[in-house]
């Protein structure tokens, strides 16, 4: 699943010879409303994203959906070096229950994008369906072939020197405690730990943390507003509507423990990505600061619990 010491790749997020540890801190275009969900919102252009990350203080970005950056890796490298910014990772959602002939020719399709610094492969195990309301349910052979998929993915993006991650997020086919554990237990891959997508679907990201920092091998941060999660979860609003009804926060303005998040990674010295990613869905051109607002305030909290370990 990983590269061989030596040559530069985290094993499960952990670091091996040659694998720098600063600049460990990236945004995400999400964090300015841009998003793969039809209908989420008014998309903001490239060039406003990318200034206000780099004005900010960040220095990478994940890629945002498909078409977003340019396709072509080298374009894409160049732009994001126009704004000082490195490549930290991209969300890349594949149906992974159902065996498809094609699958592997997607996810070499997603590959051929990634290129330039040490982006992250982050597996989604799409449910096939538009967003991120309804999932159905796996039977003992749909779960086989998700998980069989996932391992041959991992395999293929280490093949060109990447490391994927599967990401259990809201809607998909991996969203729930039980979830995650047939993954952790069932697969190889390495996971992506998203604080606020784990809070919803009822697992505790500290515990996780904790619990499985071996298998870390990129993280998304987020901060919830609990009450609004669980209506979320409950399925009292959409997705959509949660976001719109202040379901993020910036870090440390929530009610999750993300502190003890960064503080079990840190502890076992995971050293990939901290991705600070606060979903936003916009209805026009933001007035004033807009959402590098809130990122500001999350990378401000976040650099205090490093320390100088960024």
């Amino acid at each position: 699943m990983t590269a061989q010491p030596g040559q530069g790749q985290p094993v499960h997020g952990r670091p091996v010879k040659g694998w720098p540890v600063k600049g460990r801190v990236a945004g995400a275009p999400i964090s300015w409303g841009v998003c793969e969900v039809p209908g989420w919102g008014y998309q903001l252009p490239v060039d406003r994203v990318l200034a206000e990350m780099r004005a900010v203080g960040l220095t990478a970005t994940e890629y945002g959906p498909v078409g977003y950056l340019p396709t072509d890796p080298s374009q894409r490298s160049r732009l994001l070096a126009e704004y000082g910014l490195t490549a930290a990772g991209g969300f890349v959602p594949v149906v992974l229950h159902e065996p498809a002939a094609d699958l592997m020719a997607e996810v070499d399709r997603a590959l051929d994008a990634f290129a330039g610094g040490r982006p992250a492969f982050v597996l989604a195990a799409a449910t096939g369906r538009e967003g991120y309301d309804h999932r159905p349910e796996l039977d003992a052979d749909g779960w086989s072939t998700l998980l069989s998929n996932l391992d041959r993915a991992a395999a293929r993006a280490a093949e060109r020197g990447l490391l994927a991650t599967l990401h259990p997020h809201v809607g998909t086919m991996v969203e729930t405690p039980a979830d995650v554990r047939r993954v952790l237990d069932g697969s190889k891959i390495a996971l992506c730990l998203d604080t606020g997508h784990l809070l919803m679907g009822g697992t505790d990201p500290a515990e996780l943390a904790r619990g499985a920092a071996d298998r870390v091998g990129h993280v998304h941060l987020k901060d919830v507003t609990a009450s609004v999660a669980q209506k979320v979860a409950g399925g009292e609003i959409s997705y959509a509507q949660g976001v719109s009804g202040g379901l993020y926060r910036p870090l440390g303005q929530g009610d999750v423990d993300v502190a003890g998040v960064v503080a079990a990674l840190e502890a076992a010295d995971y050293r990939g990505w901290y991705v600070l990613e606060q979903d936003t869905i916009l209805d026009g051109p933001p007035k004033g600061e807009g959402p590098a607002r809130a990122v500001r305030e999350s990378l401000y909290h976040l650099r205090g619990l490093l320390g100088g370990r960024q």
